[in-house]
C-alpha cells in the first residue's frame, strides 16, 4: 500500500512527522552530494569525515570458471551462518547452517562469541561426514564474512575498529578478528579450516553477484544493518598512494564505505534520537535499515497515544513493532485494514478504529518511505562519484547495483520506493544504464569464492574503471 490520505487532520504529530520526514528531490540531491564529499575525504585521509572508506585488499574476483566446493562463515547483526557452496558451471548448490546469535553473546566476551561461531563449523564438518563421507580432517579453505568495521592489513587479517548493530564486546576492539576465530577453532579442534579471506558482507555480496553478472560494480546490504561497497580506481585513493601500499592492487580495488555512519543533511526527527546502545552513531544505518524502522514507528505511535489519545486510555507503553510487522501492515489492502488492527492489538493490547489504523499506516509509510529514499540517494551518490572519476563508466554502459539483505528482499514497498528514487535522481536517460538487482545469499557465496580466488593470479581488470 502506498501513501494513504490523511484521516486525522488535527493530528499535529502526524503533520509534523510527514513534514520533517519529507524527502523531495532537492534534499536527496544534497544527501547524494554530501555522500560524495565524505567518500572523497575518506579516501584522502583516514577519519576525515563520516565514511571510513576502508581498503578491502580484494583485488581478485570470481571469474565464473570456479568449480568444486567452497566454504564461508558469515556473522551479521542477527545470525551466524556457515555455508557450503558447490559450483558446477551455472549450477550453484548451497547448504546453509544458520544459528541466531543469543543477545547475551553480543555483550559478552570475545571468547564466548567466537566459540559460538566455531560451533557452527563443527556442525558443518559432522554433517559433511554423515551426508557424503567426507573425512573430518579434510583441509578446507574458508572465507570469513564479518559485518562490522575492520581495518584490514591484508586479505585475511584485520583489526576490529568498533562494534555496531547493538554488539558491544570490549575485549575484541583493536584485535585481529581472524586470530580470534582461529583461536576458537583450535579450541574446537577445527584445524582443518584455513581462513584465507576476511571480507565485509558488502564485499562478499559484490564478489558473489559478479559470479553471476560481470557488470556488477556496486554492492549494498539492506538487512538488519546496512553498508555499501564499490569498485574504485587506486589512482584516486590519495591515502593509499601516500602510504606506498599500491603494490597489493593492480589498477582497481574494492572500497568498503561503511556508509552506516553517514549523518550530514539527513531529515532527522525527535524520534530518531538515542536509538540503540551506540548513541549518536550510525545515524544513516538507523534511518534506513531493518533493525530500527519498527522502533522508530513504535516511538511515534506511543507519543501519539500519550499526547493525542490515539489508543485510548489503556495500552502497552513499552511495546515495539518489528519491521516484519510494518511490512504486513503496509501491505494490508483490505477495506477495514484487518491485519493492521490485529497487529496493533497484539503489540499494544488495544482495540482500534479504522481511523486509528489508517493513521498507523500513514506513520509507517512516512518512516519507510524516508528510509528507502535515503538509501536510494546513497546509491546515487556512489554512482555519481564513480562517473565523475571515469566519464562513461556508469552512464555509458550497463552498471549493476547488487543488493542483498532481508529488508530489501522481504519489504516490497521499501524496494519500490528505493528504485523510484534512483530513477528520479538520475533521470530516465541515465537510469536506463543502471540495473538494481537483488542477489540472495550473495554475501556468503562471495566470501566462499574469495577464499579460493584470492590465491590466484587473476586481478580486477583495469578496463572496468576506464
Amino acid at each position: 500500500m502506498g501513501d494513504c490520505s490523511k484521516t486525522i487532520s488535527e493530528n499535529s504529530i502526524l503533520e509534523i512527522l510527514q513534514d520533517e520526514c519529507a524527502t523531495p528531490i532537492d534534499v536527496l540531491n544534497r544527501v547524494a552530494e554530501s555522500m560524495i564529499a565524505h567518500m572523497k575525504a575518506g579516501l584522502n585521509v583516514d577519519g576525515a569525515r563520516d565514511l571510513k572508506m576502508l581498503l578491502s585488499y580484494v583485488n581478485n574476483l570470481p571469474t565464473k570458471q570456479e568449480t568444486g566446493l567452497f566454504y564461508a562463515l558469515d556473522i551479521g547483526g542477527t545470525n551466524c551462518r556457515v555455508l557450503r557452496v558447490k559450483l558446477d558451471g551455472e549450477d550453484i548448490d548451497i547448504h546453509k547452517i544458520s544459528r541466531e546469535i543469543p543477545a547475551e553473546l553480543k555483550t559478552g566476551t570475545s571468547k564466548e562469541l567466537f566459540g559460538f561461531i566455531a560451533l557452527g563449523l563443527r556442525e558443518l564438518v559432522n554433517w559433511e561426514f554423515e551426508a557424503f563421507g567426507i573425512q573430518k580432517d579434510t583441509k578446507r579453505e574458508i572465507g570469513f564474512t564479518f559485518s562490522f568495521p575492520v581495518e584490514q592489513t591484508s586479505i585475511n587479517k584485520g583489526t576490529l575498529i568498533e562494534w555496531t548493530k547493538e554488539f558491544n564486546i570490549s575485549d575484541t576492539i583493536g584485535e585481529d578478528v581472524v586470530a580470534c576465530l582461529v583461536e576458537a577453532m583450535k579450541e574446537q579442534e577445527l584445524d582443518m579450516f584455513s581462513v584465507t579471506a576476511l571480507v565485509n558482507d558488502t564485499v562478499g555480496t559484490l564478489a558473489g553477484a559478479r559470479y553471476k553478472d560481470s557488470d556488477v560494480k556496486v554492492a549494498v546490504i539492506l538487512g538488519t544493518g546496512t553498508n555499501a561497497c564499490y569498485i574504485e580506481r587506486t589512482d584516486v585513493i590519495p591515502k593509499l598512494n601516500r602510504q606506498g601500499n599500491q603494490g597489493h592492487v593492480t589498477g582497481n580495488t574494492i572500497i568498503n564505505t561503511e556508509w552506516g555512519a553517514f549523518s550530514e543533511g539527513l531529515p532527522l526527527t525527535e524520534f530518531d534520537q538515542d536509538l540503540g546502545t551506540d548513541l549518536g552513531k550510525q545515524i544513516f544505518e538507523k534511518m534506513i535499515s531493518g533493525k530500527y524502522l519498527g522502533e522508530i514507528v513504535s516511538r511515534i505511535l506511543l507519543k501519539m497515544a500519550e499526547s493525542e489519545n490515539l489508543f485510548g486510555e489503556h495500552y502497552t507503553p513499552s511495546a515495539v513493532l518489528s519491521t516484519r510487522e510494518l511490512n504486513e501492515m503496509q501491505q494490508d489492502d483490505s477495506d477495514d485494514l484487518k491485519s493492521v488492527g490485529l497487529i496493533l492489538n497484539e503489540t499494544f493490547k488495544v482495540e482500534t478504529t479504522l481511523s486509528t489504523r489508517k493513521t498507523a499506516v500513514e506513520v509507517i509509510d512516512a518512516i519507510v518511505k524516508r528510509g528507502a529514499r535515503l538509501a536510494g540517494a546513497g546509491i546515487v551518490g556512489i554512482l555519481k562519484k564513480m562517473e565523475q572519476d571515469t566519464e562513461g563508466f556508469i552512464y555509458g554502459k550497463r552498471s549493476v547495483v547488487a543488493i542483498d539483505g532481508s529488508l530489501y528482499e522481504q519489504y516490497p514497498q521499501y524496494k519500490l520506493y528505493l528504485k523510484e528514487t534512483v530513477k528520479e535522481l538520475l533521470g530516465p536517460e541515465k537510469f536506463e544504464y543502471v540495473v538494481i538487482e537483488q542477489f540472495h545469499d550473495a554475501s556468503g557465496v562471495g566470501a566462499a569464492l574469495l577464499a579460493d580466488t584470492n590465491s590466484k593470479v587473476y586481478h580486477l581488470p583495469r578496463e572496468i574503471c576506464e
